[in-house]
């Protein structure tokens, strides 16, 4: 091969392949053909490439150490760099330096044949597949039977494979076998921005790099820096837009800078102004967002409406203009989260300005709010036939919702409005009102599908204290029955309670004081027992056996460890095995019994066993205790291998014909009240002591 045919640099006349020193990557000068700046400033070394050290010291280090992979895969968003990178990859590991003699560098000279054929895209060896539009087996084929033959003038044979993840599974599978073991001479490069569509099989047998999106601050300082190479002038706020916009890729905001170039006015010397990458953009001046958000959280619909309407009339876009409002949303919450954040070196002034002084007047909850309305309405933009008439739309609904009470609003109102209706009903002094405990414990209580945000005049309701302590979450909400709308909710005269209409009683309040107990109505049945007579959770799991409720004595047997017991009050934590509805079903229970109003609350405190491990621990030891007495003992080693099923006393017999004792005239119960003279666990009729006859 003679001098000329070897590949040589391209005289000063000519197109120049070697980036500009001044300006760090690809600018080759063409007098007949301009370059866009995305591919005019496109890197040709690991030194330009900007953001992504990790990559770099990783690769560097591995080719100075020769520890280099068989198999390598990029991904990230659109224009970060992956194919640039896989490019100046190939140039390192082919690289022969100037002279010829050199070997793989992490800093290719550019000046040799392999340095220009790859640059140029003309290498032999390096073979570039767009794997979006040849995805079959049959391609893949052509790369199989090519791996086995060494590359002609290249040290090393390389495969390029852009967008890999739109591979088809057979080709995967094809691909499988030769990039696990490849030849020593072969190095395969993916790149892709769909990493989760690539099979695992393929991602296990490559060295996986995720190239970061960049930054807004380091994607203006690198503009800047292209824009005093092409002799631009651009202010800084029209970089600040440029680099929003570009969102994390290099490509994409080089595109919209040089669109920005074009556009200005070069010849007044004047720089590059925001307004005019606003016009480019489409997007509305910052203030006027502001201005828009504050009419729209504000309830002025009306200016909400005429300000949009003058900015799409400016060229706005709409779904620009809700991305924009959703932006400062968020700006806004961040303040509030953090409020060092608006000192942040990237902030512009105006939103440093106006954002900390919308933050002090807005609430978390009305910035939530307003976030999901804007978010739901930017779909909707995106759908309708007219989008300007959505955006309208979308603003009117943060207007109208702030007309609206906030939740601890309209709990007061309904409270307020309850006790005004009951006041102008009664007599003075006929009603109370209780507040909860100010500090409450880790117990809270529990309930029902209450809610205070959906509560509606006329609606059943809860009380204030109640709501209140259901703050805490899902696990601590009262465990309150309905109530009956504030018209009917207090009776100056009332009259006991039938255990068949629960939903007819008294609007809960924690601890409630007793009335005056009025003379019985003939037509209203008695119930069968007050909180006055359960005086303890015994009598409570004895009254749910006597009304046949199985299910409930079983889980209060098993599933209750009671951490506090007062007329009036339960607290417990629930086992295990409790359902979630225990408390409220508890709290239904005693009230359609007793007539009265129970707080019954779960607790994260240990609390005392259950009733049933207490029964169990009782019988153990008096088994335990019987096991010791010298008799016992006697049997135990006359007759081995027999065990203690059961202790039995004196007392438990019954003389034959014999009922239970009477119950004293004045404390009498109903037939169906429960026998509280035994533990509830001792309620079955019990065998005659045969130890005794």
């Amino acid at each position: 091969m003679d001098d000329t045919d070897a590949p040589t640099a391209p005289g000063p006349d000519g197109p120049s392949l070697l980036p500009d020193a001044a300006a760090g990557g690809g600018a080759p000068e063409d007098a007949g053909a301009y370059q866009v700046l995305a591919r005019k400033y496109r890197p040709e070394t690991f030194a330009g490439l900007i953001g992504q050290e990790a990559m770099v010291r990783t690769l560097t280090n591995a080719i100075r150490l020769d520890r280099l992979a068989h198999a390598y895969i990029l991904t990230g968003v659109r224009g970060i760099g992956k194919t640039t990178s896989a490019r100046i990859i190939a140039r390192a590991l082919n690289c022969i330096g100037p002279d010829g003699t050199g070997g793989p560098t992490p800093e290719p000279c550019g000046q040799c044949a392999n340095c220009i054929a790859i640059a140029q895209d003309r290498h032999v060896d390096v073979m570039e597949m767009d794997a979006a539009s040849r995805t079959g087996v049959d391609d893949i084929r052509e790369i199989i039977d090519g791996v086995r033959y060494r590359p002609t003038t290249a040290r090393f044979k390389i495969y390029i494979i852009d967008e890999v993840h739109m591979l088809s599974k057979n080709a995967f599978n094809a691909l499988l076998k030769t990039l696990e073991e490849p030849p020593e001479h072969v190095k395969f490069i993916f790149a892709t921005t769909e990493i989760r569509k690539v099979p695992v099989t393929v991602l296990s047998r490559c060295q996986r790099f995720d190239l970061r999106r960049l930054s807004a601050a380091g994607l203006a300082d690198h503009f800047r820096g292209v824009c005093a190479r092409e002799g631009a002038e651009i202010s800084d706020d029209a970089l600040h837009l440029i680099a929003r916009a570009a969102d994390g890729s290099v490509r994409d905001g080089l595109s919209l800078l040089d669109q920005a170039i074009a556009m200005s006015d070069t010849a007044t010397g004047g720089p590059i102004a925001e307004d005019l990458v606003r016009d480019m953009l489409g997007l509305a001046d910052r203030s006027q967002g502001f201005d828009l958000l504050r009419a729209s959280l504000a309830g002025e619909a009306p200016a909400a409406l005429d300000l949009l309407a003058q900015m799409y009339q400016d060229g706005a876009d709409p779904s620009a203009i809700l991305g924009d409002l959703l932006e400062i949303t968020h700006f806004l919450t961040r303040t509030k989260v953090v409020p060092a954040s608006l000192e942040a070196p990237g902030v512009p002034e105006i939103e440093r300005v106006r954002g900390k002084e919308m933050a002090k007047d807005l609430g978390m909850a009305a910035l939530a709010r307003a976030w999901q309305m804007l978010l739901k309405g930017l779909d909707e933009v995106g759908r309708a036939p007219s989008p300007i008439h959505a955006a309208e739309m979308v603003l009117v609904r943060p207007a109208h919702s702030a007309d609206l009470p906030s939740p601890e609003e309209a709990i007061r109102k309904l409270v307020d409005g309850a006790a005004g209706a009951s006041s102008a009903g009664t007599a003075p002094g006929s009603t109370s009102t209780e507040t909860a405990d100010p500090a409450p414990s880790a117990a809270t209580e529990v309930a029902g599908n209450t809610s205070a945000s959906t509560a509606r005049p006329g609606a059943p309701t809860i009380s204030a204290a109640p709501a209140v302590r259901a703050s805490g979450g899902a696990a601590a909400q009262p465990a309150l029955a309905e109530t009956p709308s504030p018209e009917t909710a207090i009776d100056p005269d009332p009259a006991p309670l039938p255990r068949t209409a629960p939903e007819t009683t008294n609007e809960p309040t924690p601890m409630p004081t007793p009335p005056p107990e009025p003379a019985p109505s003939p037509d209203t049945e008695t119930p069968a027992t007050s909180d006055h007579d359960l005086a303890d959770f015994d009598a409570v799991v004895r009254l749910a056996a006597a009304r046949k409720e199985a299910i409930l004595q079983s889980n209060l047997l098993t599933q209750v460890h009671l951490v506090a017991f007062e007329p009036g009050r339960i607290e417990f934590r629930p086992g295990s095995g409790a359902p979630d509805n225990l408390a409220g079903e508890l709290g239904r229970f005693l009230l359609a019994e007793t007539g009265e109003r129970w707080m019954v609350s779960v607790s994260n405190e240990t609390g005392q066993p259950t009733l049933a491990d207490q029964k169990a621990q009782a019988v153990a030891d008096e088994k335990a205790e019987v096991a010791d007495h010298p008799l016992v003992k006697a049997v135990m080693e006359t007759f081995p291998g027999a065990e203690i099923a059961a202790v039995r006393h004196p007392g438990d017999i019954r003389p034959a014909g014999e009922g239970p004792a009477a119950a004293p005239a004045d404390t009498a119960s109903p037939p169906d009240a429960p026998d509280t003279s035994r533990p509830p666990w001792e309620d079955d009729d019990i065998p005659p002591n045969l130890g005794d006859a």
